[in-house]
């Protein structure tokens, strides 16, 4: 499946080739009907005999290629145009009579192994019973023809290998849906991890963006010089923002622990949210420490965004990460929004377990992010 458009790939010029000579190949089973054609006295019968087992052999491939086309495209094969073109197929066949005689009856074997391949179980098994009684049938019922015991042979030894092979397409039919199926979901699941990226990036970048601009904007009337220095934080913060969104697009986005702890001091700063922040950061494994730093990310971004708190407090231990805050408590931000949505999956990856709630000392926003019991 190609995953840039949804759509199964084309099936390969090798592949179309032997599906034609997979069809083409058991034609040669009807050189006894169309020896005893050419060997007619009468041009005529020789003219009938040879052009209805040419018309034949063209019906069965085609009608064979367009049901295995079906297949390969995933679509169901229509019965009614299935049973119309069986029906044509058997009348061409009994057209040949009168230049191939009781040979004929060798064309049965093709209608057979054509029923199996294109109609349901219960109609293809009646018109497989329907091909082997003919010629036992026919050996009664017209003079000078012999019982054609091979014929019936025939068209149950191909009636059985058409069914390995129709039961063979229907489970290739089966994994290529079962593959695009996977492979839509992956193209899903890709983008939906993309969004999620994305607003962890860009919400906290430009809601500090934001939070700093509006202070400058308050300080310009006020003090110039601080609001200078606020304005060219915000242009160094969209900066950084811009090279995150690069990073991501690049697929090689990595957070650290220490450096979103250097940006939650400076959010909520100026953010006018009193920071009480770990000042040692324990060594931690490269997935761990990333995993904090998405903690805190995530954790400041909704203070400054939705507590309208005083204090907000961040502690970082060897197994753990607490983001926790004095606001309005738990109730305001989210707990659904992409930003945890997205924490708890990478959480997940590590079997981290992430804890949303009120702080045990009363009001307040808590995150807690924790490592399981044995990779502590």
């Amino acid at each position: 499946m190609d995953l840039s458009t949804g759509q199964p790939r084309p099936v390969s010029r090798h592949w179309r080739v032997t599906g034609w000579l997979l069809a083409a190949v058991w034609l040669f089973f009807l050189n006894v009907p169309l020896a005893t054609a050419l060997h007619q006295p009468a041009p005529w019968r020789r003219l009938v005999g040879v052009a209805a087992l040419v018309a034949f052999s063209v019906g069965y491939v085609l009608l064979f290629q367009w049901a295995r086309k079906l297949r390969q495209s995933l679509l169901p094969i229509p019965v009614g145009r299935a049973r119309a073109g069986l029906l044509l197929l058997f009348a061409v066949g009994l057209a040949s009579m009168p230049g191939t005689g009781g040979d004929w009856l060798a064309t049965l074997v093709y209608v057979a192994a054509a029923a199996v391949f294109l109609l349901p179980l219960g109609e293809s098994l009646a018109v497989v019973v329907l091909c082997a009684v003919t010629p036992v049938l026919t050996s009664e019922l017209v003079a000078g023809w012999e019982a054609e015991h091979g014929i019936v042979f025939a068209v149950l030894l191909a009636s059985f290998a058409m069914f390995g092979v129709s039961q063979l397409a229907q489970r290739n039919s089966e994994l290529r849906a079962a593959q695009q199926e996977i492979g839509r979901l992956a193209v899903a699941e890709e983008r939906a991890r993309a969004a999620r990226d994305l607003h962890d990036i860009l919400g906290h970048s430009l809601t500090v963006v934001a939070i700093k601009a509006e202070l400058a904007g308050r300080l310009l009337d006020v003090d110039r010089e601080r609001a200078a220095a606020e304005i060219a934080e915000v242009e160094a913060l969209a900066r950084t923002a811009l090279a995150d969104v690069r990073q991501t697009v690049g697929a090689y986005r990595e957070v650290s622990l220490a450096a979103e702890l250097a940006g939650a001091r400076s959010a909520l700063a100026a953010a006018g949210i009193a920071a009480d922040v770990s000042t040692e950061v324990p060594e931690l494994p490269q997935q761990w420490d990333q995993l904090f730093g998405w903690a805190v990310r995530e954790g400041v971004t909704n203070v400054v965004r939705h507590s309208g708190a005083r204090c907000c407090v961040i502690r970082v231990r060897p197994d753990r990460v607490e983001v926790s805050d004095d606001g309005r408590g738990p109730s305001t931000p989210d707990p659904s929004g992409h930003g945890l949505v997205g924490l708890r999956e990478r959480a997940r990856r590590l079997d981290a377990a992430v804890t949303v709630g009120k702080r045990p000392e009363g009001d307040g926003f808590l995150l807690r992010v924790h490592a399981p019991e044995d990779a502590r």
